[in-house]
């Protein structure tokens, strides 16, 4: 099985081959499915298909305006079905079995015009959780990694799981915070991710459970628009164990996507929101297009679209070219 080669705008993937048949049609009703990997194959694009055959109607398939510039294989049709929502547990047997990122859509914003993302940090924007970093200078990490792990699988309240976790904080350093934050993994695809949007005019936010003291340095050092999130008390120079203020959850998130969208006059049907955990789940809702990412089983049923195996990058195939 060879990846799929280069082939001009008009020319479709369909019957197994690539043909002249000109563009893929879009009806008005037409949900979009798009399919990427670093080495798509002709094969992998069969399967998909011939999986899809039974419950929806397949166009074919043409080569996404951005395939190619980020080192992945980008393909995208015009999907008629009755019922969008119906098929994710198909995409994730196919997604899961071929290795490869499908994703069946209804609504799609678009690149050409200004728009809003707004995510989450930790697990999101990068690839560590700030407060079980924290925890481990501490000596607790495996004991707040297990709570942490319980929240964002929608087990435990968000705002009573943040509450007792920084509980455990208490006496840590502040000084300490600086080794985490200097180190900060980003999460691959995040840098290309803004550069575009921002190219296009877009504002992009951080909405997090985490804590302002990473959140505004990942602001600043990817040059966003605004971030919110959780303020940890001190007592003199050392972590009091408390947040002050009003704790980032799940509704304040979504009501950030709301607010964020009116004050930069951005159409709702403009934003999209993007996250891994439970947590992320009422933004994403709330946005015209909800985004997981290398997300828990729970927020992958649950929200619009998910981005299983490629960098934060892969959401830009998600927008209309």
């Amino acid at each position: 099985m060879t990846a799929l080669e280069t082939h001009p705008a008009g020319i479709v993937f369909s019957g197994g081959q690539w043909q002249s048949t000109g563009a893929v049609s879009s009806g008005n009703n037409d949900a979009i499915i798009t399919v990427y990997a670093p080495a798509l194959t002709a094969w992998q694009l069969e399967k998909v298909s011939d999986a899809l055959a039974p419950v929806a109607t397949l166009s074919g398939f043409r080569l996404h305006a951005l395939s190619g510039k980020f080192h992945e294989t980008v393909v995208t049709g015009s999907l008629k079905t009755a019922d969008v929502p119906a098929l994710k547990p198909l995409l994730e047997k196919l997604a899961e079995s071929l290795r490869v990122d499908v994703v069946v859509q209804a609504a799609r914003p678009s690149l050409s015009a200004p728009g809003l993302l707004v995510m989450d940090m930790d697990s999101t924007i990068i690839q560590i959780e700030c407060i079980d970093e924290i925890a481990k200078l501490a000596g607790l990490g495996d004991k707040v990694a297990a709570v942490t792990e319980k929240a964002m699988r929608g087990e435990l309240a968000f705002s009573e799981s943040l509450i007792s976790r920084v509980a455990c904080l208490k006496g840590v350093p502040v000084s300490q915070l600086a080794q985490i934050r200097d180190s900060i993994p980003l999460m691959p695809g995040v840098v290309p991710l803004v550069s575009v949007l921002k190219e296009h005019g877009w504002k992009i936010a951080v909405a997090s459970g985490g804590f302002t003291y990473f959140a505004d340095h990942v602001k600043e050092r990817l040059g966003l628009d605004a971030a919110f999130s959780n303020t940890l008390k001190t007592d003199g120079d050392v972590l009091a164990g408390e947040v002050t203020g009003e704790i980032v959850d799940a509704e304040v998130k979504a009501r950030m996507v709301e607010s964020l969208a009116s004050e930069w006059q951005i159409p709702m049907s403009q934003t999209v929101a993007m996250g891994d955990g439970a947590n992320d789940l009422v933004m994403m809702a709330k946005a015209a297009l909800g985004v997981a990412c290398h997300a828990k089983p729970l927020v992958r049923e649950k929200a619009d679209t998910a981005i299983r195996f490629s960098g934060l990058h892969g959401m830009l195939y998600l927008l209309a070219d």
